[in-house]
């Protein structure tokens, strides 16, 4: 995929569907480092928004969904339908991210 055609619904507009080959995901698994928990606590006493945890949240989730488009390009696939994020907390202060999807073969309708 040159460019990610990626939607969260299960179609895409302008595009016909010629193939469903199946489930693609993409999974990280992060931790906080002891200076970011630092920083992130020391915002947390402002109130506000906490852009250390933001930032993280926002790399985490970029790295999945890379990873994610790539399983698809793997496969054949030049689009993604129906793609979500999940993600779990494995253990405390280690989060897996993960973010999925259908792999698709469309064509211009």
């Amino acid at each position: 995929m040159d460019h990610a055609l990626v939607t969260t619904s299960t179609a895409l507009e302008g595009y016909k569907i010629v193939k469903h080959l199946g489930l693609v995901r993409g999974v990280t698994v992060r931790s906080r480092s002891a200076l970011g928990n630092i920083a992130g606590g020391f915002q947390s006493l402002f109130g506000g928004r906490l852009s250390i945890y933001v930032e993280l949240c926002e790399n985490t989730r970029e790295e999945a969904y890379q990873l994610m488009i790539q399983h698809a390009q793997v496969m054949g696939a030049n689009a993604i339908i129906n793609m979500r994020y999940d993600a779990n907390e494995i253990m405390q202060g280690i989060t897996e991210v993960l973010a999925y999807g259908t792999a698709v073969v469309v064509e211009k309708s």
